[in-house]
């Protein structure tokens, strides 16, 4: 998932309006900020900054199927094979190092 700015937003804000917009989860258990970040190599000075989001087993997931052709939950193990890029697979292993201690 990922998204930008809108104008007047903040990061976070904007990470949950993409989270709602996207999967339809309303209620976040928390935020985990500045997992990651990396440079886009396509464009000059932008970054992409990576999140973790904690929500409960009972929430309701909706995909914007517009966006989105399914999800699943998966161990990490998993994740990083369905993974294509290393900074995305990068930033997953950082988050789960961040949830280990």
């Amino acid at each position: 998932m990922t998204g930008g700015l809108e104008e007047g937003e903040t990061r976070v804000e904007a990470l949950e309006r993409e989270l709602l917009e996207e999967t339809g989860i309303k209620n976040l258990v928390r935020i985990i900020e500045d997992v990651y970040y990396f440079e886009l190599p396509t464009i000059l000075h932008e970054k992409e900054y990576v999140y973790g989001v904690e929500v409960l087993p009972t929430e309701e997931i909706e995909i914007d199927n517009r966006e989105h052709s399914e999800y699943r939950w998966c161990s990490l193990q998993e994740a990083l094979k369905l993974l294509k890029w290393k900074e995305n697979k990068e930033a997953l292993e950082k988050l789960h190092e961040i949830l280990s201690n």
